[in-house]
């Protein structure tokens, strides 16, 4: 593979729009109480690594992020309603 073509995990983490989403999951955790992310990873039955790794803007699917909205009750529209 060309070296000009390789794709990091840092890549998406300079990402400006992935970061905008990481900020908005940690802002809706902390909304509902939460002051760590273990604690809720934990009480919503999400692996506490993925989601530290979500809202430090990592690569994640879309099933993880399905799963964290559905736990704070907020549909995708409502989401992104707010995110350019």
């Amino acid at each position: 593979m060309n070296d000009n073509k390789k794709h990091n995990v840092n890549d998406a983490i300079d990402d400006a729009r992935i970061k905008k989403i990481a900020e908005k999951l940690r802002d809706l955790r902390k909304q509902a109480g939460y002051t760590n992310y273990e604690n809720f990873a934990w009480e919503n039955e999400i692996g506490r690594v993925q989601y530290w790794r979500m809202e430090k803007g990592a690569n994640f699917t879309m099933v993880s992020l399905l799963k964290i909205l559905d736990a704070h009750k907020i549909s995708l529209k409502d989401f992104f309603s707010d995110l350019d």
